[in-house]
């Protein structure tokens, strides 16, 4: 054996101080070795669950057109065996087809002959104990397709069918889906017995065009009563509706699709699409997320890379977000891509190890199951396949703790569908994702664990939070508001930004916020919402604006003076923790008036846009207003309420400031009474994931400490600590002993007040830590 890995938490001695980095991720993968390769517990007795409880690691190799007269099978299937997988996607039919079909219509693989690449790479897979998913692909056809059947395809307002490069685009309305798309599904049953079906491209013609198409135009028409709308209107009531008609419909494919699996091959034969792990995405798409997941047994995650705005935080979010719809009890594997994938894009290129082993750990925090994802069966650059190794054999060795847990967190961030498409229309990236984005960056970088909640799971989340954040959710119902507002009466915490509440489900314009009562805010009398083009642009803005603190203090401070500083007024309010050396703090948007109420603090006031340049024009032309930025209120027996009518939570995301990130922690932590289940306290950027099983605690840590967090891809790994963690313990539970995952080794917390206080050296990549109660 190589070097000795890093000591234990315990120990006393220096985790290699003069160690490269490289060198440092060899050795500790070295080291690790053992723990990789056997399990920590004793064998679980032989499950029975379905398949599809079962399956837990999976592997995809994309065929190719060219694939047939090069796959080595042979080597692909000692592949499999070294990744651990329990399941394989194969290319089967749809566009391409990868069997000698019997449907005429269906294209064969241009290199295919009278193979059957698809039905031999099916065999060896169930021969070697397999779970096997045939991937669809169904939604374009060819040439001849198209002259055989015009009817079936989606066209524009003059009658021109929907073009996708040589392909012409089938209407989800059509017999392509109602028939043929079924028949090829009984045909691949009958030939292969897949256990299920997988389809990358199921849900036809996206949110951008409208079909207008006869099998469209007859089925609006019987369904809403009109005729379809001519172009896109998100204030025509008409258009509003062919917005849920297309959700609606793509349910009715899923259903279908699955009716006829099960039908055929029996009732664990399930069909599962494909689905985004974005909800902008989903809606581009016309995927109802939450239609979907409460019928879906088991979600496949077509969600391959970072976004450098997003981070690998982002597939964490993602994992947590799914199974808030889906269940914690159920799977959902990911296609985690072994080529960089992203941008740039390069198909037969490996992505660098440490930026596909983030992202892959990212996704075991999360509650994502690994699936390996390769593009072709030929490759060229053997790198991309030792990633996954590693990381799919310590995955099995610690599957027990991975799978079928529940999130330990009292805050939740609330999202919707709804709000995405009717509050963010055509952009929803600045109006709603930056904003989630923005207040989920903070909470990390606070290390304060938090979990989505959808808008429709309201009653039956809120009793398990302490604190529920709405970051510029405009669009809720009448029912979801008072919903909130029992909870805020009731004792619970809340904070909301911007627009939230402004608009109904549908997006319409209230004459006020629909919660100005638990703000503390109203509207001056003549205010009126303004149009969706100017929100969107002052989203935009690059205003030089500020924000100035109260109470002053600058007069106490040792620094220039003009003899007008106004004298210290006092300690100012919990959420300018930290802000003790400034007056003033930067913005970047634009505010307007508000009334606030009697029983409200006002802890920011707004300071307009002054010049940048030149130099000599930039002093302040209105060094303060009475324009609220953040509107408090703690009303006894009541729950703490913070309105910020500044969209922090939007800057932070777009701008990444520090100061607005420890605004937004200050105030999570004052409304939510600072009683949080987890501190963890040490260097670094940290994503905290804490979950519980019956008997034990789980703590995943994921070091995103790395100058290129924010930029892919990462091509390096820097180790960090010491950490404290301080976990709450559940009732009854005494922390007797905890165990590192990941470095190895046992550890018994130090347990005070039902807190148990573990010491952890270092992180290299991330440590799971297991406490048991």
């Amino acid at each position: 054996m190589a070097e000795k890995r890093p000591m234990h938490p315990a120990s006393s001695d220096p985790v290699f101080p003069s160690q490269n980095r490289r060198d440092f991720l060899k050795t500790s993968l070295a080291a690790a070795a053992p723990l990789l390769f056997q399990p920590l517990d004793a064998a679980e007795p032989a499950n029975s669950s379905p398949w599809h409880r079962r399956a837990i690691r999976w592997g995809q190799t994309n065929i190719s057109e060219k694939d047939p007269v090069q796959y080595d099978l042979k080597w692909w299937r000692t592949y499999w065996k070294r990744t651990r997988i329990q399941g394989v996607i194969i290319n089967a039919g749809g566009i391409v087809a990868y069997y000698p079909s019997a449907l005429p219509l269906q294209y064969r693989a241009q290199f295919l002959k009278d193979r059957d690449l698809y039905g031999e790479v099916a065999k060896a897979a169930h021969d070697d104990g397999l779970v096997v998913l045939a991937r669809m692909d169904s939604n374009r056809v060819h040439e001849d397709f198209f002259q055989a059947h015009p009817d079936w395809m989606a066209r524009d307002a003059s009658g021109q069918p929907y073009r996708a490069g040589d392909l012409y685009v089938t209407c989800i309305n059509s017999d392509y889906y109602e028939k043929f798309i079924p028949d090829v599904l009984r045909e691949i049953i009958q030939r292969s017995r897949p256990e299920g079906f997988a389809d990358n491209s199921w849900s036809g013609l996206g949110r951008g065009s409208i079909c207008y198409c006869a099998n469209c135009s007859k089925k609006f028409q019987e369904k809403i009563g009109h005729e379809l709308p001519r172009g896109k209107n998100w204030d025509d009531p008409i258009y509003q509706q062919w917005i849920k008609w297309n959700y609606a419909r793509r349910t009715e494919v899923w259903d279908l699709n699955n009716r006829v699996t099960q039908e055929a091959g029996g009732p664990h034969c399930l069909w599962i699409g494909m689905n985004s792990g974005s909800v902008t995405g989903q809606s581009q798409s016309f995927r109802d997320m939450k239609e979907i997941c409460a019928r879906a047994e088991m979600l496949l995650l077509d969600h391959q890379a970072r976004s450098d705005s997003g981070g690998f935080q982002e597939n964490g979010q993602t994992g947590k977000l799914i199974h808030g719809l889906l269940g914690w009890e159920k799977l959902a594997p990911e296609s985690m891509a072994m080529y960089q994938a992203g941008r740039p894009t390069f198909r037969k290129a490996a992505k660098p190890e440490p930026e596909a082993r983030l992202w892959v750990l990212e996704g075991f925090a999360g509650g994502i199951q690994p699936w390996w994802h390769h593009v072709g069966a030929y490759q060229e650059d053997f790198r991309q396949f030792r990633t996954i190794e590693p990381l799919n054999r310590w995955h099995e060795a610690n599957q027990r703790y991975l799978v079928d847990r529940q999130p330990v967190a009292n805050v939740g961030v609330l999202w919707s569908q709804d709000n995405t498409d009717f509050f963010g229309r055509d952009n929803p990236g600045e109006l709603v994702d930056q904003p989630f984005h923005g207040i989920s960056q903070a909470l990390i970088r606070a290390r304060i664990p938090f979990v989505p909640v959808h808008a429709d799971h309201l009653i039956r989340e809120l009793p398990k939070l302490a604190l529920l954040i709405l970051p510029n959710v405009g669009a809720l119902s009448d029912a979801h508001c008072a919903t909130i507002k029992n909870f805020a009466r009731s004792g619970g915490g809340l904070i909301a930004t911007g627009e939230t509440s402004l608009f109904t489900e549908r997006g319409a314009a209230r004459s006020d916020f629909a919660l100005a009562d638990l703000f503390g805010v109203r509207h001056p009398a003549g205010w009126a919402v303004p149009n969706y083009s100017a929100r969107v642009r002052s989203t935009s803005d690059s205003a030089h604006s500020y924000f100035r603190l109260s109470p002053e203090l600058r007069g106490g401070h040792d620094g220039p003076k003009d003899g007008d500083e106004p004298k210290s007024g006092g300690p100012r309010h919990a959420v300018l923790d930290g802000f003790d050396d400034t007056d003033i703090l930067p913005f970047g948007g634009a505010l307007k008036p508000l009334v606030v109420g009697q029983d409200a603090v006002v802890p920011l006031t707004f300071i307009p846009s002054f010049p940048v340049y030149p130099p000599e024009t930039s002093w302040m032309r209105t060094p303060r207003t009475d324009i609220p930025g953040l509107v408090l209120r703690d009303v006894p027996g009541q729950g703490r309420v913070a309105y910020f009518s500044a969209d922090l939570d939007r800057r932070y995301g777009r701008d990444n400031l520090p100061d607005h990130a420890r605004l937004l922690a200050n105030a999570v932590r004052w409304a939510a009474r600072d009683s949080f289940p987890l501190t963890v306290s040490g260097p670094g950027l940290i994503d905290c994931h804490l979950y519980e099983q019956p008997g034990r605690l789980i703590l995943h840590l994921i070091n995103l400490t790395n100058a290129a967090a924010w930029r892919a891809p990462m091509e390096d790994l820097i180790a960090i600590g010491p950490f404290l963690i301080r976990v709450k313990l559940p009732k009854q539970a005494r922390g007797g002993g905890a165990r590192f995952l990941v470095s190895g080794g046992r550890i018994r917390p130090d347990v005070k007040n039902g807190w148990a206080e573990i010491p952890l050296r270092v992180i290299l990549d991330h440590e799971v830590v297991v406490i048991e109660s």
